[in-house]
Parts: structure tokens; C-alpha cells; sequence
């Protein structure tokens, strides 16, 4: 039985392992490590050599795509993204240079912010469309409209039959809830295989946390959660995060989103209501795959949120 990811990674040996391959890989001794945090999906170290912060990262193998992906996107989008200073896709290990606080940490992000950070999105996600055969060769998910009311129907069996103990299972009562917006989410898929915005890189955890100002401009990081799907998804976590944690008006973003895509906000309005239902449904493999390694407590704490994404096409 494979062990957990989060029981490897903190394992003595395996740190032991790790900083061997940092040591190889910067050609100097390591001063000093820390290793922040645990999750089912990754972990981080930060390390010091020679004065110099750096920062090593492992994934799960849900998201081992992630440096690989980083390496790519650097490549296609320097102005947007770090190259990673080593990486091993095999492991799915990456190497940073340390880039100080996040743009989140450094103050508090106002609506100018939010507007900028969504306007960057498009951009970058404008100049990715074309590239999707690289993407998904790196491992990024298919996650594109047309692949939408397969997952839906598979998460739906698949939570249903978790046995009701389990923290994603979904009751007899919330699926009959759910499966009566199958024809919603097949509608929408429809809407946006028709929309003037394209299937594209979306980030997956679009906020001011995961970005750094580099130059004046910002670089976007921790792309674990990436998907191969319609553009406007990346809406949705900023969407949550300014309602549920700032007073912002929302209209504003989603403005300043369109117009980086020279168009009126009003035209990608039905879109934007249909990338709702879509975001929801490969949220839930996102967060499903994640926990694919994940220990029993670890279950308890994280395993809610597939059930919850998903009963999220009951509301979108």
C-alpha cells in the first residue's frame, strides 16, 4: 500500500533526500532549512545557501505537472512567470528563488489590484490559447467544456457511492438536488464551446497570495491547480474571494477582465454565468485528486470540499 504523501514527505530520509538534490542542483552547501507546512498535496522548504533564500517545492502526483508546467509557461510568457531554477518532473520537485512576500502580503488589495491582476489573466491567458497541445503534453488536465458532463456524471456516481461515513459523501437526498442540473451544466457547456473566449490556461487559485511583483508587474506562481479549460473560469476564485472576504463591487473586475479581451462586459455576461456551473464541476477533481494519497485525518479536514464543489451547481 502506498504511504501517504504528507507521511513521506515529512519523513527524515526523505528531507535527507531532497536537500541532496538541492545541494546538487545550486552546486553549494545548504546553511539552513525549514519546512513551512505539510498538505495532502504538496510541501515546501525554504533553504538557505550561502546567504541566498530559495525555495524547494514537492506535489503530490495529482499535481506533479506543476514544475514542468512552470518551465513551460516561463518559457512561452517570461514577463508572467519565474523559470524554476531546477526541476525534476519525474518527482515533480522544483527549485525558486526566493521572490519575498507575496502582493497579498505586502498590502492589502483593493479594487485597483483586483482589476490588474485580472487584467494580467487575460493576458496571459490570450497568449496561451494557441498552445494547448504543450500544455496538456506537460500534464496540465483537460479540462475543457466538452469534457465537462462526463466528469459530472463520474463525480456524481462516485461520491454517491462513498459509504456515508466518509467526509465527500453525497446523500440520497442532495444527488437527486444535484442531478437535476444536469441539463443546466450540459446547457452551459454548450454556451461556452460557442463563446468568443477561448479554452486556455486557467490558474485554478487566482488571488493576490499567489502572485509577486517583480519589476512593477506581477509573476504568478503556484500553478498546481492549473486546468486546460474555458477562459473565464479563472473568474471564480477571485469572484469568491472579493464577496466573501472584502466589500469590493464585483462589476468592476469582471469589466476590467472583458476589456483586456476588447469586449463589453455585457457580452460575455451569459458566458460568465455558465463558466459558474463548469469551474464548479472540475473544481471537484481538483480537490478529489488531491486527496488521492491523503491520510484518514487529513480526510476529515480537507474531504468536504469535493461534495461541496459539487453541490455548488445547485447555486452557482
Amino acid at each position: 500500500m502506498t504511504r501517504p504523501f504528507s507521511a513521506r514527505v515529512g519523513d527524515p530520509v526523505w528531507l535527507a533526500e531532497a536537500v541532496d538534490w538541492i545541494e546538487t542542483r545550486l552546486g553549494r552547501r545548504v546553511d539552513d532549512v525549514v519546512q513551512p507546512r505539510i498538505r495532502p498535496w504538496s510541501t515546501q522548504l525554504r533553504v538557505v545557501a550561502d546567504g541566498s533564500v530559495w525555495w524547494f517545492k514537492a506535489n503530490c502526483p495529482a499535481q506533479r505537472f506543476e514544475p514542468a508546467l512552470q518551465a513551460v509557461l516561463a518559457d512561452l510568457v517570461p514577463g508572467s512567470f519565474d523559470a524554476p531554477a531546477a526541476f525534476d518532473a519525474d518527482r515533480g520537485w522544483m527549485l525558486t528563488s526566493d521572490r519575498g512576500p507575496t502582493w497579498g502580503e505586502q498590502d492589502e488589495p483593493g479594487l485597483d489590484q483586483w482589476c490588474a491582476l485580472v487584467r494580467e489573466a487575460a493576458l496571459v491567458q490570450h497568449r496561451l490559447a494557441e498552445h494547448g497541445t504543450v500544455l496538456l503534453g506537460a500534464g496540465v488536465p483537460d479540462c475543457s467544456p466538452a469534457t465537462v458532463l462526463s466528469r459530472f456524471d463520474r463525480f456524481v456516481a462516485l461520491l454517491a457511492d462513498q459509504p456515508p461515513e466518509h467526509p465527500s459523501f453525497l446523500p440520497p437526498e442532495l444527488r437527486v438536488q444535484v442531478e437535476q442540473r444536469r441539463p443546466a451544466i450540459e446547457a452551459a457547456a454548450e454556451t461556452l464551446q460557442a463563446s468568443r473566449l477561448p479554452v486556455t490556461w486557467q490558474h485554478g487559485d487566482l488571488h493576490p497570495w499567489n502572485v509577486f511583483m517583480v519589476g512593477g508587474g506581477p509573476r504568478l506562481f503556484d500553478l498546481g491547480d492549473s486546468q486546460w479549460a474555458h477562459a473565464l473560469e479563472i473568474l471564480c476564485v477571485p469572484f469568491g474571494w472579493t464577496r466573501e472576504r472584502t466589500d469590493l463591487p464585483w462589476e468592476p473586475v469582471l469589466e476590467a477582465y472583458a476589456d483586456a479581451w476588447d469586449l463589453p462586459a455585457s457580452v460575455i455576461e451569459a458566458d460568465w454565468v455558465a463558466a459558474g456551473l463548469t469551474q464548479a464541476v472540475n473544481r471537484v477533481l481538483t480537490w478529489w485528486t488531491c486527496l488521492a494519497e491523503a491520510t484518514a485525518d487529513e480526510w476529515q479536514e480537507w474531504g468536504e470540499a469535493p461534495r461541496y464543489h459539487l453541490s455548488r451547481v445547485i447555486d452557482p
